[in-house]
């Protein structure tokens, strides 16, 4: 069984060593259509996998205790602006390196630091771990200290996944996410099913991030000379924290805030809604991913360059139109297939559809930012960041019920997407004036 294996594995192999040299040599725009085809597929597969983890979570622990089991993922969440940090710096200089010792030269000082971040990341959240269970009502302060034990090796997964993603290689780092997330919902049904309830849904979480990084995929091997290295520079490095800070900001701090300001019922509720909307935005970025170090890597005229952020931003926009469109027509079967009769209420239905609406606003804002990002050191990253701190403010003010957490969270996200809008609609102006002189 083992030889016939081996026997039909090599020119798979093959198969696929040809694919990737073939997208290598293609155009920018069609690598980033290649790249994307194979991000959202695997995304898919993840997004499969971790709505599986949360559905049998909430089926098996109620809303209550499901709630907590989401301030943890959230608090993940949160924390990975660090991995995801090192990851983006990691991928764009891996990618603007042309020789494989470059590459492997770059991304091997990232990982040494992102072990030395790492381990001070999970000691701090260990030394924190009272007061943030305080804060969020935890009963159990050990649910901190282990989820503390996998930030150890999450940062370091981070640029794991840099250096594989500035390769362009999206198979292998598609399925390093497809190995967490289902390894986190094997061990999660097991250790639940044994009776270690909301500690056994966090254990497989800190797990799932272990074997991620034990068993991530290879790069490329690095021959012959090292030529002229692009290092990763300090300030490229801030410009990606500062993104990232935002970002996970909004896309989490929501879910803390009503962990604090609500019942743990309503929180619970709140949880499932908006990990149904977090699908959209996890689709959005894998279309990102792949056009991230296909444009880090791009040359030319600014028109061609152009042409790689167009594709995108056409796919996430009819991403979030389709999946605004469902959620607006089927709300509660959705919630009543996925969740349950526990999770279903006539007030929160209406919520699934709203909270699609600010995802998909944000999705698309994103797409523009990373862009940015690719080209040079952009100023989109503290903008987002000012936007975080004012939606934590306006959700402190405007609490008095879910919907209008959302709607503060709708309101916020269009003006960030129509400020980031404008120096794109400028440059198209500016290019259709040149065509036409």
């Amino acid at each position: 069984m083992a030889s016939g294996e081996n026997t039909i594995s090599i020119p798979l192999r093959n198969a696929w060593r040809f694919r990737w040299s073939a997208l290598g040599k293609q155009d920018p725009a069609s690598r980033v259509l290649s790249g994307s085809l194979i991000m959202l597929l695997g995304s898919t597969m993840v997004a499969g996998l971790n709505f599986a983890f949360n559905i049998v979570m909430a089926r098996l622990l109620g809303p209550a205790l499901f709630s907590q089991a989401a301030a943890m993922v959230t608090l993940l969440m949160l924390i990975s602006c660090i991995s995801l940090s090192f990851q983006l710096v990691c991928a764009k200089f891996v990618a603007r390196n042309e020789t494989t010792k470059a590459k492997s030269f770059v991304y091997s000082g990232m990982r040494t630091q992102a072990w030395l971040v790492g381990l001070a990341v999970g000691v701090v959240l260990a030394l924190g771990s009272f007061p943030i269970s305080t804060y969020l009502r935890m009963p159990n302060v050990w649910l901190l200290i282990v989820l503390a034990v996998g930030m150890a090796f999450y940062i370091p997964l981070g640029a794991k996944r840099g250096n594989l993603q500035g390769q362009c290689n999206f198979g292998a780092l598609s399925r390093n996410y497809i190995l967490e997330a289902a390894s986190k919902l094997a061990i999660a049904i097991v250790l639940v099913e044994l009776g270690y309830g909301v500690m056994g849904a966090v254990g497989a979480i800190s797990a799932s991030i272990f074997a991620a990084v034990v068993i991530a995929g290879k790069g490329s091997k690095a021959q012959g000379e090292c030529g002229v290295v692009v290092p990763a520079s300090f300030r490229e490095g801030m410009q990606a924290i500062v993104f990232f800070v935002g970002q996970v900001v909004i896309n989490n701090i929501d879910i803390i805030l009503v962990k604090h300001f609500f019942t743990s019922e309503q929180a619970g509720i709140y949880a499932a809604i908006a990990l149904v909307g977090r699908v959209l935005y996890f689709a959005a970025w894998s279309i990102v991913s792949a056009m991230f170090p296909i444009s880090a890597a791009a040359k030319g005229e600014e028109h061609n360059r152009k042409h790689v952020l167009f594709l995108p931003l056409l796919i996430v926009l009819v991403l979030a139109t389709v999946f605004i469109l469902i959620l607006a027509l089927f709300p509660g079967v959705i919630i009543h297939i996925i969740f349950g009769e526990g999770f279903r209420s006539t007030w929160a239905e209406p919520l699934l559809s709203l909270y699609a609406v600010a995802t998909g606003l944000y999705a698309l804002s994103v797409v523009l930012m990373t862009y940015e990002m690719s080209r040079k050191i952009a100023n989109t990253g503290w903008l987002q960041l000012l936007f975080s701190g004012a939606l934590v403010f306006l959700i402190y003010l405007f609490h008095s019920n879910l919907r209008q957490v959302i709607v503060v969270q709708i309101a916020l996200m269009a003006a960030m997407l129509l400020i980031v809008s404008l120096p794109f609609l400028r440059s198209i102006q500016s290019l259709r004036w040149k065509e036409v002189a």
